[in-house]
């Protein structure tokens, strides 16, 4: 798991071209004022922008195929994360959607993401995103999906 600014995201570029490509059309993009849907990048990247109300808790997640930017819009919230390792299963693998639910068996960690930074999750990271930080509040936010 990866968490930082935007300004910063250059430092990551030498991770793959995929990510980089990802972080480019995140700054080249209005999303504050972008509708909310699918946008096609490229054959290997897909970006999801929503909007929704912060939840009191949700399951944890994983991918297999893709890695996630998560980039906070607007607002702000919290996501656990937790390796994979220390999860069980609780709806298994969906191929088609690239996701599966678990439950978290060891202590749990929380980071706050504010406006104007990301998280990058890898398939070894579960993550439980969309977590109120002090009240369920609106937010905006764009995951960009980058396939392994």
């Amino acid at each position: 798991m990866i968490k930082d600014d935007l300004k910063n995201a250059q430092i990551y570029y030498g991770i793959s071209e995929n990510i980089r490509a990802g972080f480019e059309w995140i700054k080249n993009n209005d999303l504050k004022t972008m509708n909310n849907g699918r946008y096609e990048i490229s054959d290997k990247i897909y970006a999801n922008l929503q909007s929704y109300i912060t939840k009191d808790d949700a399951p944890y997640e994983a991918h297999r195929d893709y890695i996630d930017i998560q980039y906070m819009v607007i607002g702000e919230e919290l996501s656990g994360v937790t390796d994979y390792s220390n999860c069980a299963v609780t709806e298994e693998y969906n191929k088609e959607k690239d996701i599966e639910f678990l439950k978290n068996m060891s202590e749990e960690q929380f980071y706050k993401i504010n406006e104007g930074e990301f998280f990058v999750f890898f398939p070894t990271d579960a993550h439980k995103p969309a977590i109120k930080v002090d009240t369920n509040k609106n937010v905006k936010k764009v995951i960009v999906k980058v396939r392994v």
